[in-house]
């Protein structure tokens, strides 16, 4: 079977570094007690791995992990596009969402926080805030979120949400009219897609408070 690996990274060793050569590896290696190396299928996963050093690439999770492993046979994203996501504060229940330029990381549109609210709520609105904006702009370019549920939902131009609706959050309860009644009159071509975290990190539109 074909190595899939195509850079070798030794972190410690006779000379530590990055080889593309297995054989160049292997003198770094062999016969040094301690040694420690792995092979990637990437230059750039490789140099991640390096520069983040052995005891912090080895106390990943596997789906961190799993960051290490693209190759030139692994999706990519699609730009230009737009990213989405929301936040939930599960101490006061406080729900926000955005999208950014997936590319770029340019802010497009922010709204909330919206009191006793939930994440899926959220990702639902941002995905309608987005076709919105974007057929305003007469653009068709994709539409990235990382909840497959939001997208479940959008598709059925309904937020089945269990949320009761109460005084704190009427204004919410509104917006969630407003959107599904967006999603029966309208129509549109973007593609919804789901982000891969997996392979690409966190989604461009991510809040940074995990």
């Amino acid at each position: 079977m074909a190595n899939k690996n195509s850079h070798y990274v030794v972190w410690e060793g006779r000379k530590p570094g990055i080889y593309e050569i297995w054989e160049e590896c292997q003198k770094q290696i062999k016969g040094f007690r301690g040694a420690k190396y792995k092979g990637f299928p990437s230059r750039l996963a490789a140099q991640h791995a390096y520069e983040m050093g052995y005891v912090a690439y080895k106390s990943m999770n596997p789906e961190k992990e799993a960051l290490f492993n693209v190759n030139e046979n692994t999706p990519k994203p699609q730009y230009p596009s737009l990213a989405v996501d929301a936040a939930w504060n599960t101490a006061t229940l406080e729900m926000e969402y955005q999208g950014v330029d997936c590319q770029t990381g340019k802010l497009i549109f922010h709204q909330g926080p919206f009191p006793n609210a939930t994440n899926n709520i959220g990702e639902f609105l941002a995905i309608v805030h987005g076709l919105a904006h974007l057929k305003k702009l007469g653009s068709n370019i994709p539409i990235y979120t990382d909840s497959m549920t939001a997208i479940s939902w959008v598709r059925a131009k309904k937020a089945n949400t269990k949320l009761v609706q109460t005084d704190r959050n009427k204004m919410l309860f509104a917006l969630i009219q407003r959107a599904e009644k967006w999603l029966k009159e309208n129509t549109w071509k973007n593609p919804l897609l789901k982000w891969e975290t997996q392979y690409w990190g966190e989604i461009p539109a991510d809040f940074g408070r995990k």
